[in-house]
């Protein structure tokens, strides 16, 4: 029962959700929408995906401090 799963971590499902934007960001540079519109989602989910991985790192970092 000492084993760590990873998918129940926060880091790592900052991780999978950031992924997750960044596929949402291509997807939204091919959809059937304006110019303007595409670009609006591919921004929104791009600075998203960025927190995401900000929060990640920060609670990776702070779990290894803790460990060591």
């Amino acid at each position: 029962m000492g084993l760590l799963r990873l998918s129940h971590t926060p880091a790592h499902s900052a991780s999978s959700r950031a992924a997750a934007h960044r596929a949402m960001a291509k997807a939204a540079l091919f959809a059937d929408s304006s110019t303007r519109t595409r670009l609006k989602r591919y921004n929104h989910h791009i600075e998203k995906a960025q927190q995401l991985e900000a929060r990640a790192l920060e609670t990776a970092k702070r779990s290894v401090g803790a460990v060591s």
